[in-house]
């Protein structure tokens, strides 16, 4: 059959002016010799192979559609989306499609398709290595290993990326690689400051969309920064911290493409592939045997804490626990909520790589909240409080204050000797169901006397400014 089609070679590259279709964001034509996730322009606009039936090509225009005819100019540039790796990367920002946005040189080095498979499993290691972020309610109460997946969960109007920068900069990481999906401009301005003006800036990296870019090139950013992170956990043997804000962004950027697409939506219009486009993220966190490993911390915001929504449904599904931040209204401060946070693999490093009563403390802790938790619902039904409920009550608003609270930055030691302390405070060593060995060993220790701790702008100012290896044994407070 003859196809009705103007075709030319131009430096390998396959050009037609012949379009079938077209939608707000896709283009149909008849085409040949494609592969699919190979790179196009469409009229000058970035574009991506993602349907192939026959001769029948779909291409997703990131930029959108409109004023493009049907005559427009096709050209394929006969290869997916790339990166080159080099250590040149270091201490730069990048687009989605990896050129430079900080107004430097295009590094050089070796040319990858993004979008790769992930670790084969025989291939991988038991997540070992404890990260200690000098967040109270992370490492006292959920732990964190390199080479682990773990999310934060939450609502839109929270600091969470004043939250993953700070636990970037005091995590033990060779290298943090950021992934900003349709960041304000202001954020990508906190980012970039925050980071280079540390003074180790060439261990960051980052991979910007903007609100003010397509939405559809979010779906770039997670494989660009996934990409650089694989060269250097793999071929340098670094331990990366990947940071990916906010996946929830990327979902939308999803569907917008399924449901132009004339898609079936699923659950909240989102399309049916939603786990398996979100597990080929989230699996490419790995401990590699060499040592080398990427570790990756997501945020997802969810709408007034609804967790049953479809992406942090089947975002808890393919990661290894969530991080849930809340406002804790008795002292208006964000917190990690205890309940709803989960780390999945706290168990194979707490006890073990950290204080022997941390297992115990932390148990502890956290039935002591949730026995303060039942007083709360007593005292808002109107009946009368024991004495262990007042005290519960007590316990727990310090305890949210001094280690829950998301502006509390100590070492991990010190917060079991806090924990020690308002145990101390406010109830007696029988009521804490902690084995006697401890109590024997860490009781009398115990001043069941908190000390504030300064939490100023200039005290601030100084841990952003403080070197990588200094910063992890810094007791400071941020805002």
């Amino acid at each position: 059959m003859k196809i009705n089609k103007q075709f030319k070679m131009q430096s390998f590259k396959k050009i037609y002016t012949r379009v079938t279709q077209l939608t707000k964001a896709t283009c149909t034509l008849e085409a040949t010799g494609v592969g699919y996730e190979e790179m196009a322009l469409v009229d000058g606009k970035s574009a991506q192979v993602i349907k192939i039936n026959g001769r029948n090509v779909t291409l997703q225009v990131f930029e959108g559609t409109e004023g493009i005819k049907t005559d427009a100019e096709v050209m394929f540039l006969g290869k997916a989306p790339s990166l080159r790796l080099s250590d040149e990367l270091g201490g730069r920002f990048f687009n989605a499609y990896g050129e430079p946005i900080d107004g430097k040189y295009k590094p050089q080095g070796k040319e990858l398709e993004i979008g790769g498979p992930s670790v084969n499993p025989v291939r991988r290691k038991q997540p070992f290595d404890l990260i200690e972020t000098g967040i109270a309610g992370i490492d006292l109460n959920n732990t964190l290993l390199a080479g682990q997946k773990i999310p934060f969960f939450a609502d839109a109007d929270q600091p969470y990326n004043s939250v993953i920068a700070i636990v970037a900069l005091r995590a033990n990481a060779d290298r943090i690689i950021l992934g900003g999906i349709g960041l304000s401009n202001d954020d990508y301005l906190y980012f970039k400051n925050l980071f280079t003006n540390t003074d180790m800036p060439e261990r960051i990296i980052g991979f910007i969309n903007t609100t003010e870019d397509p939405a559809v090139e979010r779906l770039l950013i997670p494989d660009m920064t996934l990409t650089a992170a694989e060269y250097f956990a793999v071929e340098k043997n670094e331990k990366v911290l990947v940071l990916l804000t906010d996946m929830t962004l990327y979902c939308d950027a999803l569907s917008i493409v399924s449901n132009r697409m004339d898609q079936i939506p699923s659950k909240d219009s989102m399309p049916g592939s939603l786990y398996s486009d979100l597990a080929k993220i989230y699996e490419k966190s790995v401990q590699l045997p060499s040592g080398g490993s990427i570790t990756m911390i997501s945020v997802t915001t969810i709408s007034e804490g609804d967790i049953t929504h479809s992406i942090p449904d089947n975002t808890g599904y393919i990661t290894e626990g969530q991080l849930f931040l809340r406002r804790d209204t008795e002292i208006g401060k964000v917190i990690i909520d205890p309940f709803r946070s989960l780390s999945r693999l706290k168990q194979l490093v707490i006890g073990k790589q950290t204080r022997e009563d941390h297992p115990q403390v932390m148990n502890a802790a956290i039935r002591l909240y949730a026995d303060a938790a039942k007083a709360k619902t007593k005292l808002e039904n109107g009946f009368d409080l024991s004495d262990y409920d007042k005290r519960a009550l007590k316990f727990a608003k310090e305890y949210a204050r001094h280690l829950l609270a998301i502006d509390v930055n100590i070492n991990i030691s010190r917060m079991l000797d806090i924990s020690w302390n308002l145990f101390k405070q406010n109830f007696q060593p029988d009521e804490l169901g902690i084995r006697k060995k401890f109590i024997d060993e860490y009781w009398t220790k115990a001043t069941g006397v908190i000390e504030e701790d300064k939490n100023s702008e200039e005290g601030n100012m100084s841990f952003v400014n403080t070197s990588f290896k200094q910063r992890n044994k810094l007791d400071v407070k941020w805002q």
